[in-house]
C-alpha cells in the first residue's frame, strides 16, 4: 500500500474557502465536504493542523481601507476566524474525529490557549489540531500565520487550498489565456506578487523551507492527492 508522501502537514483554509459559492458566510455543504476529505487524510495517519481565515465574516485590510483603525480591524478578523474554527470542529467531529481548537488570543471557554509543544502532542495523538486568531498580532495575515506555526511545529508541508487550480500569471477567472505555473520558487512569489501568500509568509516560508502546494479546493479528494504526493496544483519549493 503506498504511503503518504507528507506525515505533518498543514492546511491553510481561507473563509472565502468555507463559504463555497455564496461568497458570504458559513456555507454547510462545503464544511461537509473539507471534512470528509480531512478525514479520509487521518485514515492515512497523517497528522493534520488546520489553519483558518475569516474573510467570509470579515476582512481586517477592507475595514482598515473603510477608515476604521488598522488594529482594531484586524482583531475583529481574528475573531472572525474563532467563528470559522467552531464550525470547522463540529463538522470535523461529525465525522468521528478528535479535535482541538487552539487560540493565538485566550478565550478559554471556547478554546485551547496556543502552546506549542501541547500542540504537537495533540497531533502525537492523531487529533486534529485548528489553529485560530492569526499570530494573536495585528498587521498579520492569516497566511503568515500558517507559515508560523508549520514552522513551530515542523510541519512537512503548508497545503494551500483556493477556489482555482494552482498559481497563474493573471486571474483565470478574468484572462482566459492565463497561464498556469507547475513549479516556482519561494521568490517568484515575492518578486512577482502572484498572490498566492503575503511576502511575509513566503519568506518564512524560505527561510525554513517548507514547501507550498497550492491547489483546488473544490475537486473532490484533493487534499488527500496532495498528501499521498500526487502532482496537483502548483508546487513552491527548491
Amino acid at each position: 500500500m503506498q504511503e503518504p508522501r507528507y506525515k505533518r502537514i498543514v492546511l491553510k483554509l481561507s473563509g472565502e474557502a468555507l463559504a463555497g459559492s455564496g461568497g458570504y458566510g458559513i456555507d454547510h455543504q462545503t464544511l461537509v465536504s473539507i471534512s470528509q476529505q480531512v478525514a479520509e487524510v487521518t485514515e492515512k495517519r497523517v497528522e493534520v493542523a488546520i489553519v483558518v481565515g475569516g474573510g467570509n465574516i470579515w476582512r481586517g485590510v477592507a475595514g482598515s481601507a473603510q477608515g476604521m483603525d488598522r488594529a482594531t480591524a484586524d482583531y475583529m478578523g481574528m475573531l472572525a476566524t474563532e467563528i470559522n474554527a467552531l464550525a470547522l470542529q463540529d463538522a470535523l467531529e461529525k465525522q468521528g474525529l478528535e479535535i482541538r481548537v487552539m487560540t493565538a488570543i485566550e478565550m478559554k471557554e471556547i478554546a485551547e490557549p496556543y502552546i506549542r509543544r501541547r500542540a504537537i502532542r495533540h497531533l502525537e495523538k492523531g487529533r486534529v489540531v485548528i489553529f485560530s486568531a492569526g499570530t494573536g498580532n495585528p498587521y498579520f495575515s492569516t497566511d503568515t500565520a500558517a507559515a508560523l506555526r508549520s514552522a513551530e511545529i515542523e510541519a512537512e508541508v503548508i497545503l494551500m487550498a483556493k477556489k482555482v487550480d494552482g498559481v497563474y500569471d493573471s486571474d483565470p477567472r478574468q484572462n482566459p489565456n492565463a497561464i498556469k505555473y507547475t513549479r516556482l520558487d519561494y521568490m517568484d512569489l515575492i518578486n512577482q506578487g502572484l498572490g498566492v501568500m503575503d511576502s511575509t509568509a513566503a519568506s518564512l516560508c524560505m527561510d525554513n523551507k517548507i514547501p507550498i502546494i497550492v491547489f483546488d479546493l473544490t475537486e473532490r479528494g484533493n487534499i488527500l492527492r496532495a498528501v499521498m504526493g500526487e502532482t496537483i496544483g502548483t508546487y513552491v519549493g527548491r
